[in-house]
């Protein structure tokens, strides 16, 4: 889970520079096609076929639908429209998002020493984020549909918990992408075919293959494994630890320059994240 944060940390400023030559929806329509690809290969590969569990078809296909296409579009489209300091806070409310849902529906059992964990961390986020975070009639709306993406994600976090065994992680993985990826093809292309290609960039060239490769492949098959192993709960806490990442990266590459108090932000998360994963 820490190469996930550091990935996905990471993935903010990189997607938010690929951003400026390429709309968001063509964007995500180029990596989930890329990841789908190697995923599926990978499955085969692995376990032998791609076939759908009989008996989890419907909760596989609206978990691909809710986790990915709807997830990424209002992701996506939300990020190019805020600042990536907003995204990455109100992505991380999602380990709160995830013990509550999960909890009054019985999928999760959630601890005093997690909630103590989910608050630490969160007061870290808004220490870390809040001298960086702006919110304005300009980015509302990008704000307003991140916040609702947190909603899909914790509801594909939870319906992967609730596969139980009976599905492996890679199984689960590529199945779901398989179903998500044909709705952001779809929606992305109009622009893929208005994008003039020609004007792209190593740095947008970089940002398809990072954000498809490590964010999306490595990424998503490490963190549904953990789901499995650790809960979803004790696995979404970890990403409380992003906006630190993000922070750091966007120091070199967009000029945000972190603070004191972003420090100080840092060392409450890293403890609220330490106090979760304790049995």
């Amino acid at each position: 889970m820490v190469l996930v944060v550091l990935i996905w940390g990471a993935n903010f400023a990189v997607v938010k520079t690929a951003l400026t030559q390429i709309a968001p929806l063509p964007f995500t329509a180029i990596r989930f096609s890329i990841a789908t690809l190697a995923l599926t290969l990978l499955l085969r590969w692995r376990e032998g076929d791609c076939a759908f569990p009989r008996d989890s078809f419907w909760k596989i296909f609206w978990l691909g639908v809710i986790g990915n296409t709807t997830y990424q579009a209002l992701f996506a489209t939300g990020l190019a429209l805020t600042t990536s300091a907003n995204a990455s806070l109100i992505l991380t409310t999602t380990p709160a998002m995830t013990a509550l849902i999960g909890g009054l529906t019985g999928i999760e059992r959630v601890t005093r020493r997690a909630i103590a964990g989910i608050a630490l961390a969160l007061g870290g986020i808004a220490v870390v984020v809040g001298t960086r975070a702006s919110l304005s009639s300009q980015t509302l709306f990008g704000d307003l549909m991140v916040f609702v993406s947190v909603f899909c994600w914790t509801a594909y976090v939870l319906g992967i918990r609730a596969l139980g065994e009976r599905v492996s992680s890679l199984r689960a993985t590529t199945l779901t992408l398989i179903t998500g990826a044909p709705g952001l093809l779809l929606l992305g292309l109009p622009g893929l075919i208005e994008t003039d290609w020609t004007r792209i960039g190593g740095a947008t060239v970089f940002g398809i293959l990072y954000s498809s490769a490590l964010a999306l492949v490595v990424c998503y098959l490490l963190f549904n494994r953990n789901v499995r192993l650790i809960g979803g709960v004790r696995t979404t806490i970890y990403g409380c630890a992003i906006p630190v990442i993000a922070a750091l990266v966007a120091w070199p590459v967009l000029g945000e320059k972190p603070t004191l108090a972003q420090g100080f932000g840092a060392i409450l998360i890293i403890a609220g994240v330490l106090v979760t994963r304790q049995k």
